[in-house]
């Protein structure tokens, strides 16, 4: 619990902008996102109002909503935890990411300014240090920024859901495999993502999409399979 009090402490951002439900909810799915909270760790929604700092109201409310959104399970007595994945839930999410999100690379291609691609590249290039410092934090969030922001380009709000919804799901996991594996092992086709959009050819886009997720999804199945 002392790691989602810290977490809590420095995700608070525009307090007196958003609903108190809303503040936890962001807090609770960046966490959950970049798996501060462990697959398979059941916390008490006691627990979660205590280390936040709010009401019990607000937290029951993001909790609905998380779970609502797949990223975390009631586990009765008023337990939470997030998900343990199987192999066959890791196959499902490998044919939805492909699907949804070589679309979403295929549509962001043609709207995409050369700026924008240079802004790409430079996450790319913060990315490529956090491999190269074993940085598991920072590459999650880094590798997520630079999908979700390839993503924003699409103009494609309900395939955009989908897909952060599948991240909410994938994502504890991948931290669970970085920390066994470290960063170094993780595939990276950012750079022929970046190549391809450069090139505004929008197939090539999303073959080298589908690439990248397929890669790093194998990867996580083939770790779960030997825990």
């Amino acid at each position: 619990m002392d790691l989602i009090k810290n977490k809590a402490s420095s995700s608070k951002v525009d307090e007196g902008k958003r609903p108190a439900h809303e503040q936890v909810y962001q807090t609770l799915r960046s966490q959950i996102m970049y798996g501060d909270l462990v697959p398979g760790q059941p916390v008490t929604i006691q627990g979660l109002t205590e280390s936040l700092g709010v009401g019990m109201t607000p937290v029951r409310e993001a909790i609905r909503r998380l779970i609502s959104d797949g990223a975390l399970v009631f586990q009765g007595n008023r337990r939470v935890s997030v998900p343990l994945l199987s192999g066959t839930d890791v196959e499902q999410m490998i044919f939805a990411r492909i699907s949804i999100e070589s679309e979403l690379s295929r549509r962001a291609t043609a709207n995409l300014k050369p700026a924008d691609i240079d802004q790409l590249e430079r996450l790319d290039q913060r990315l490529d240090q956090t491999i190269t410092d074993g940085d598991v934090s920072g590459y999650l969030r880094l590798n997520h920024q630079f999908h979700e922001t390839l993503y924003a380009h699409a103009d494609a709000p309900i395939l955009n859901d989908l897909a952060e919804r599948l991240w909410l799901r994938f994502g504890p996991s991948l931290r669970v495999v970085c920390g066994r594996f470290g960063t170094h092992s993780l595939p990276d086709r950012h750079k022929d993502i970046i190549a391809s959009l450069r090139a505004k050819d929008a197939e090539k886009v999303a073959k080298a999409t589908a690439q990248d997720i397929e890669q790093g999804m194998e990867l996580m199945s083939d770790a779960l399979i030997s825990a």
